[in-house]
């Protein structure tokens, strides 16, 4: 794998490896993306061979300008209404595709999810390009995302179908990107993230939120977007979230932990309430956006610890930015959550 730096040089040789058909880590704002040409199905297959990932999860395409948005779907008015409050951002939105996509980057769906980053290098990247790039988050499928660059280094570095990964520093958002559907009725929520449900009814004030958000879509229903079906961000040790208070939460570990090597995923200034483990403070309720920037990186250090058997995570309401992390963490904990106030 060839690591490449920011500089327009490096931003040229990588956007001449996507060229060519090949894979590429870049960053972005909300997470590290493994990169290829959306419009190479080729190139696409080699981002599933690099991530295992399930052929019936869907991509998003990123562009690079609103100019590139009817190339590749049929936009509607609610759809240039969300783009222009939010894009360039780390917002996604779903509309009927058009044939030029091809099919293994909709996991054979008649919709595209679509969206313009806005990060300086991603759409640096494809504005050089000249074509819009399929990028889901630069790891293995399943694990947590990578928010950091080392984290693609540690997942991808060795893997044959990854040609090169451009060093872009910390992703600023830390959770994947909103996904709103455009296709029904309504327009409607189906992964939270940086743009949350308040922002996005100041511009499409009917916007519904999917059951799925914060329940297990059923195993026969196909996924519209990316996040909603396999296990997602996971770590290899148990993992259970726990809301309540610290005290509540402490005295429902011990019953638990017993023995097992275990690691608390606690707020900042709660690390002496669990100091019999291993504590890893992730940012504060008060201001979850700090609990998104830093939950997969807690999340991976966790999942670093030597012989670890349990992991808690403290969870913060559901509510506006903390909706993204909650959904994540749902997903991470393959949906145990147990509110500690309940069981002392």
């Amino acid at each position: 794998m060839l690591i490449l730096s920011t500089s327009s040089e490096d931003i040229l040789l990588c956007s001449r490896l996507l060229e060519n058909g090949n894979t590429v880590a870049i960053p972005t704002e909300t997470v590290y993306g493994l990169a290829a040409n959306a419009l190479d199905a080729g190139a696409v297959k080699r981002i599933f061979l690099a991530k295992g990932r399930p052929a019936d999860n869907p991509l998003i395409i990123h562009i690079s300008d609103v100019s590139m948005f009817p190339d590749y779907c049929y936009p509607t008015k609610p759809a240039y209404l969300l783009a222009e409050y939010f894009w360039p951002g780390p917002l996604t939105l779903i509309l009927p595709k058009k044939p030029v996509v091809p099919d293994i980057v909709t996991a054979g769906l008649s919709s595209v999810a679509v969206r313009m980053p806005s990060h300086p290098v991603a759409n640096k990247i494809i504005s050089v390009c000249g074509f819009p790039l399929a990028a889901p988050s630069a790891n293995i499928s399943g694990k947590p995302s990578p928010t950091r660059f080392e984290h693609v280094i540690n997942d991808l570095s060795k893997n044959e179908f990854v040609a090169a990964a451009v060093d872009g520093g910390n992703c600023e958002c830390g959770v994947e990107s909103t996904v709103v559907s455009l296709i029904g009725e309504h327009p409607c929520l189906l992964r939270p993230g940086a743009v949350t449900v308040e922002m996005l009814r100041t511009a499409v004030p009917d916007l519904t939120v999917a059951d799925a958000v914060l329940q297990k879509l059923p195993q026969n229903e196909k996924a519209l977007s990316p996040g909603l079906k396999h296990k997602h961000y996971a770590p290899d040790a148990e993992t259970v979230c726990l809301t309540g208070s610290a005290e509540s939460a402490l005295k429902y570990i011990k019953n638990r932990a017993k023995g097992k090597k275990t690691a608390v995923i606690c707020f900042d200034g709660e690390e002496n309430v669990f100091s019999d483990y291993t504590v890893i403070p992730y940012g504060t309720p008060e201001r979850p956006e700090t609990l998104a920037e830093n939950v997969f990186a807690a999340l991976r250090k966790a999942d670093g610890i030597k012989d670890c058997k349990l992991i808690f995570v403290r969870c913060a309401p559901p509510e506006g930015k903390g909706l993204a992390v909650y959904n994540r963490l749902l997903r991470a904990s393959d949906f145990r959550v147990v509110n500690t106030e309940e069981e002392v």
